[in-house]
């Protein structure tokens, strides 16, 4: 942490405006509890965080303060980015700590953040606040020297890709491999964060983190790391994110009118074209949907409803499903919630 703020501290008393998002709210929980062992429930686990969040804040405070430079904290979930006023209002607090030269200090707000609403990851968080803020790099430090053709401990042939602009060079990694770099948790999720910022024209930098002075050379642009170029897509960050970033719970299939309203005419899900339910999922969670008979892959949303719930308003007009489920709205997935899967 002393080295990293340090190259922070070199650019920010430079100009630079500095954004950092962390992890190791929950790890530096643990510690404090009885027998200090890392708990395993999700109350635990958020308890835990609430506990570490403030030494870890602290510990960055500390080290920013020796640099004569000053710190904000803030803690973020996926609804204050992609809910329209919190998202305006997220922004705003962070261009203005950047005006004033005040380095924010992000992570996820683990504590009170429900399933449904959660990154899960902070690459995927990192990638969302530099869309916000229209970074021009993003840098993701991780425990290897970037993206390898295949996982360097297993293959001595694997060379680091130093430059992707074009991302059929992907294709060519063993992406669902397990022997493959690119497949391993850390590195995939840092592959979707990538993508996310650069489909919004935001550079992007994996580099291995225990590197001195990594941070001023991907900075600098020097030849570090994996470097990203920027691309051009239609795509919002969000749905980029449900895309690749958010796992699927289960399956809701559709006929074929309803699969022509999601792909052709940008329509929301509506019980009425539902056949057929695959899963036990909550409401809130991610589904794929595929058009019934063929299994034609059409996309995946967020369910406002839950797999049970679905089973007995599937087929119903949305005036039956308010009348059954008043709790509910008439989308089962809503258009602003569901991402094609096309191409």
């Amino acid at each position: 942490m002393s080295r990293r703020v340090d190259e922070i501290a070199r650019l920010v008393n430079g100009g630079a405006g500095v954004l950092v998002v962390t992890s190791g709210a929950i790890s530096c929980g643990v510690g404090l509890l009885p027998g200090g062992r890392r708990p395993t429930e999700t109350v635990e686990l958020q308890a835990t965080s609430a506990i570490g969040q403030g030494r870890l804040y602290d510990r960055y405070r500390q080290l920013f303060a020796g640099a004569g430079i000053t710190t904000a904290q803030v803690l973020l979930t996926s609804f204050d980015i992609e809910a329209r006023s919190q998202y305006l209002s997220a922004r705003g607090t962070l261009r203005k700590l950047l005006e004033w030269g005040i380095v924010p200090i992000i992570n996820e707000n683990d504590t009170t953040s429900p399933e449904e609403i959660r990154y899960g990851d902070n690459d995927f968080l990192a990638a969302q606040v530099a869309i916000l803020v229209k970074a021009g790099l993003l840098l993701l430090l991780t425990d290897t020297e970037g993206l390898y053709t295949d996982n360097p401990a297993v293959d001595p042939n694997a060379r680091l890709v130093e430059e992707v602009s074009d991302w059929s060079l992907l294709d060519q990694i063993q992406a669902g491999a397990a022997a493959s770099s690119i497949g391993s948790g850390g590195m995939k999720s840092k592959i979707v964060a990538a993508e996310m910022a650069t489909s919004a024209g935001i550079e992007v930098v994996i580099a291995n983190g225990f590197r001195p002075g990594v941070i001023i050379a991907a900075a600098a642009g020097e030849k570090i790391g994996t470097r990203f170029r920027p691309l051009k897509s239609s795509i919002s960050s969000f749905k980029l994110w449900l895309k690749y970033g958010r796992p699927s719970s289960g399956v809701i299939l559709v006929d074929a009118g309803a699969a022509a309203a999601l792909q052709k005419r940008g329509k929301s899900l509506l019980a009425a074209g539902i056949v057929g339910v695959e899963g036990n999922f909550a409401a809130g969670e991610a589904v794929e949907v595929f058009r019934a008979g063929d299994r034609a892959h059409i996309g995946k949303g967020l369910s406002s409803y839950s797999a049970a719930e679905l089973e007995q308003i599937k087929g119903m007009q949305s005036s039956q499903v308010v009348q059954l489920m008043p709790h509910g709205g008439e989308e089962v997935i809503h258009r602003d919630y569901f991402v094609l899967m096309e191409g």
